[in-house]
């Protein structure tokens, strides 16, 4: 007996899908993308068929991620355009060597790379600060960042600000998961979601002087306070390198820049 089996998605509902989803009516995306109402319409309903780069310049304009502009071209019968590697292939020695180089200029304090799903590529020496203590099942790769952040067993129970900063979290991971449709992220949402909340996040943190949400890690005997940052490949023409962010951690006040300075120095950094 032949089982049905499900067709691809059509480029179409794809396009509309994520017009919707950019909060875009057909007007906006067709001035952005300068072609005609009319002619977007009929992409959408299947009754006309976009050329190659008019599918690549829809999703320039929806601002859609390199891998899921392939999918669309896939969807409208073409090749893919870009390319997928993996780090340890020797084509991609310039972006281990930027990451390498990115993390250990970074040191003393801490940074690490992550992937679309928040797993980790990379950490400097810095990072063992922050993930003393943990639950070892946590450490074992792949490594969740996320997870390991507001996991009971992990970071959480020394985070002296913890409502605040996994507020921040879940809502920068609903955001990316509504942006990007992953359901891998939706999961991971809902997945620590469900932690414990450890009480209600304060509106503001005023000793953050309103300018970021910070992370205040207990260390010791010492209360360890960052800000942090996001960097991204900007010219990235490979999903692989697209999808890969390094997060920096600074000092946020004299104190926690003294003590990690202290800490490396005794390591022999």
């Amino acid at each position: 007996m032949t089982r049905p089996t499900s067709s691809p998605p059509a480029v179409g509902g794809l396009l509309r899908d994520w017009r919707r989803r950019r909060r875009l009516s057909q007007l906006d995306l067709a001035l952005e993308a300068q072609v005609s109402t009319r002619h977007l319409s009929f992409v959408e309903t299947g009754r006309a068929k976009p050329s190659a780069e008019m599918v690549l310049r829809l999703a320039e304009q929806l601002d859609l991620p390199l891998r899921e502009r392939n999918e669309l071209l896939l969807a409208a019968g073409y090749a893919p355009a870009y390319g997928s590697r993996d780090l340890d292939e020797p084509v991609m020695d310039s972006v281990r060597d930027a990451l390498e180089r990115l993390l250990a200029g970074h040191e003393p304090y801490p940074a690490l790379a992550v992937d679309r799903h928040w797993g980790m590529v990379a950490a400097n020496r810095a990072v063992a600060l922050l993930t003393a203590g943990v639950a070892a099942h946590l450490l074992e790769p792949p490594v969740n960042v996320l997870r390991l952040a507001l996991h009971p067993e992990g970071l959480a129970p020394r985070i002296a600000n913890f409502p605040q900063w996994r507020a921040h979290l879940l809502e920068r991971l609903g955001r990316q998961a509504v942006r990007s449709g992953d359901p891998a992220l939706a999961a991971l949402h809902d997945e620590l979601a469900a932690y414990p909340a450890g009480g209600a996040a304060p509106a503001s943190d005023p000793d953050a002087a309103e300018i970021a949400v910070p992370l205040r890690v207990r260390h010791g005997e010492h209360e360890l306070t960052f800000i942090s940052t996001v960097t991204t490949f900007g010219t990235a023409v490979d999903i692989t390198v697209s999808e890969l962010s390094i997060e920096s951690f600074f000092p946020a006040d004299a104190t926690t820049a003294a003590l990690l300075r202290a800490a490396s120095a005794a390591a022999g950094g």
